[in-house]
């Protein structure tokens, strides 16, 4: 699962990227730095890991991981191929959620690409080509199955009507994840399509220092913008998180959060954000040999959640032992948790909460 950071060219993108991940995608202050996109695997903060790692004593902690893509930044026209256009929708048409980058600074030394600060104005820009490039996709699918239920096939008349639907919006300027389908048209018509704007979106208020910690002007501005859209709104200095950054000693990087007032790094909460995003979750092994975290989908039943250590152990399910995070915490270890009666033995049919502590048994 891949959260593509997108925006227009010099909004930031790329030094959040080299935040998130220490890669070292190329920053600077001038439209197209980032060509190729960047992949990186970013490790989630998780308190949970490390209070589990103080009760077992392994011999090594994974943590959970969630993939980053830096895309290169967009400009009007790139429907029809400006700029890097074809590449841009191309890249993120393989991600499956969003994390859009605004600018909410203002800077004269960094060059804005249309010529002044407008937060709203940009998010309007990247929406309109992302809507344009998805009415592009009805059309050629409305091509076929109007054919199709001409003939009275009654899944092609079904399919038509909510490809209909969801042309009137993008034609309104509305993004397909806003409008409301059933779950079986969603099921069978909507997400086959993997429209570009059915994606999950965050946006990111890209701030000065000294709006890191309660926004400024341009936040409320787009907070107002995308109530409607049941999005969530993260407030990041990303110039401050890069100096953050460049500290090597962790008590250094804390007395520097301390003095800006902020708790931990935004890039934390970002990648948490993403994670949730993505709509994920995380269970835990624990043994001496190691204590990791696993991610699975929200929802995602015992069986499922075994499979994503191996295959094997989800074909051979039999059943898990499950502790929940609180009860391993409070007690102390597995064994006391076991005397405690606090470790359930749970079927196929299970679904894993977030922070389960799971021992699989299976038979191959």
């Amino acid at each position: 699962m891949k959260a593509g950071i997108v925006g227009l060219p010099n909004v930031g993108k790329s030094t959040l990227f080299n935040c998130l991940s220490n890669a070292k995608a190329q920053s600077a202050n001038f439209p197209f730095c980032t060509i190729e996109p960047n992949l990186g695997v970013v490790n989630v903060p998780d308190p949970r890991l490390e209070a589990l790692e103080k009760l077992v004593n392994p011999e090594r902690v994974q943590p959970a991981v969630v993939e980053i893509v830096d895309i290169a930044g967009l400009v009007k026209g790139a429907s029809k191929g400006e700029g890097l256009g074809n590449q841009f929708l191309a890249n993120i048409r393989e991600t499956d959620a969003i994390l859009h980058v605004l600018r909410c600074f203002d800077n004269d030394n960094i060059v804005h690409v249309d010529g002044n600060v407008n937060p709203i104005r940009d998010k309007e820009t990247i929406d309109m080509e992302l809507q344009l490039k998805d009415l592009e996709t009805v059309d050629k699918k409305l091509d076929k199955v109007k054919r199709a239920a001409k003939t009275g096939n009654k899944d092609a008349q079904k399919e038509e009507a909510v490809l209909l639907q969801i042309k009137a919006g993008l034609e309104a300027g509305i993004s397909v994840r806003a409008l409301e389908f059933s779950d079986d048209d969603y099921i069978d018509f909507v997400k086959p399509s993997q429209f570009i704007t059915d994606k999950p979106v965050m946006y990111i208020c890209n701030v000065d220092e000294g709006s890191a910690v309660s926004g400024n002007a341009y936040v409320e501005q787009v907070k107002e913008a995308v109530k409607e859209e049941n999005a969530e709104v993260l407030v990041l200095a990303v110039g401050t998180e890069a100096d953050i950054n460049e500290l090597d000693d962790y008590e250094e990087r804390q007395l520097f959060l301390q003095d800006i007032g902020l708790e931990e790094a935004g890039s934390a909460k970002l990648i948490r954000a993403a994670y949730r995003l993505l709509n994920q979750q995380t269970y835990f092994t624990a043994g001496v040999k190691e204590v990791r975290a696993w991610t699975v989908d929200i929802g995602a039943t015992a069986p499922q959640a075994a499979g994503v250590i191996h295959t094997d152990f989800e074909k051979g399910f039999i059943r898990a032992e499950v502790i929940g995070y609180d009860d391993y915490v409070a007690l102390g270890s597995e064994a006391k948790a076991k005397e405690a009666g606090k470790m359930r033995v749970e079927g196929k049919n299970y679904v894993v909460k977030d922070g389960d502590v799971m021992h699989f048994l299976f038979n191959v």
